[in-house]
């Protein structure tokens, strides 16, 4: 099947070009050029990196799909059923890259932008497929969905989400914003503020949050990034920084239970105290 994300990307390049316009016409302060550059070359080197990735990737769909219990066919019911079950799939998968180091070391790259726009929409992993994130989904195979099925719905999902970066849509209707992630409810998954962090990890329906309790309304405007910046608009810097604050950690870890730690603790983690995750921040604050 093509990849629809290709054909998608004039749309996100006029887009982008729109909110740029509207950002100068009313004198929002939603973008940085050196910033916006940085995402757009994060976005390239993650189609770059992504061709190999995807090869990897439909690799293992297609060797687990050997060994499924069921075929599902390609029905209409099963298309349905599998957005739902990708969708549940991502939550997951989002919120625990969040909770785990090893996983946060590729998504904080879509993090460290201190801008919330289109641009950043576009400032993806170089890492993720490459360094495993790919498994969560091998399940959809295995119970007899087709890779061809779960690769599409994964890159729909992916086009979804880029129109809830934005700053220039305040709410949605209340029926929609009830159900479906907006992107009031991505700005403050996109927050860097104490009692925001970790919530909302939906892809695009934000009832998982709703359900699993990691859902928080937007109240005051966020403030954007990390809650420790890396402060750099060389891409490079950007893919691999966290990698590379990893792996020194584990490597000066005085045991191998540290290191374990290090590797699939929560981000902020130390063995000696020295720093501190979301969560003990929250309750330092009460906001948890």
């Amino acid at each position: 099947m093509q990849d629809i994300i290709i054909y998608a990307i004039p749309f996100f390049i006029i887009a982008l070009l729109v909110e740029v316009w509207i950002a100068r016409r009313q004198n929002k302060d939603w973008y940085v050029g050196k910033d916006t550059v940085g995402s757009l070359a994060m976005g390239v080197g993650n189609v770059i990196t992504g061709l190999l990735a995807k090869v990897i990737v439909l690799g293992a769909f297609v060797f687990v799909y050997q060994y499924r219990f069921w075929t599902i066919p390609w029905a209409w019911w099963s298309w349905i059923l599998l957005f739902f079950c990708e969708d549940f799939t991502y939550y997951w998968f989002h919120r625990l890259s969040h909770e785990v180091r090893y996983l946060w070391a590729s998504h904080v790259v879509h993090h460290s932008s201190r801008y919330y726009n289109l641009g950043t929409a576009l400032r993806q992993t170089w890492t993720g497929e490459l360094s495993g994130g790919f498994v969560f989904w091998l399940w959809l195979p295995l119970v007899g969905f087709h890779p061809a099925m779960v690769i599409l719905m994964r890159a729909i999902s992916l086009i979804y989400q880029f129109w809830i970066h934005t700053e220039a849509i305040g709410r949605m209707p209340h029926f929609f914003e009830a159900f479906f992630n907006t992107p009031s409810h991505h700005r403050v998954h996109h927050a860097s503020d104490i009692k925001y962090l970790d919530k909302n990890h939906a892809g695009i329906f934000i009832i998982w949050d709703k359900i699993f309790g990691t859902f928080m309304e937007e109240e005051e405007r966020p403030t954007y990034g990390l809650t420790t910046n890396i402060n750099t608009f060389n891409p490079f810097k950007i893919a691999f920084w966290e990698w590379w604050m990893l792996v020194k950690d584990v490597w000066h870890a005085p045991n191998v239970k540290a290191a374990m730690g290090y590797l699939f603790g929560p981000p902020g983690w130390s063995h000696d105290g020295s720093r501190k995750t979301s969560r003990q921040l929250q309750r330092e604050m009460n906001v948890e």
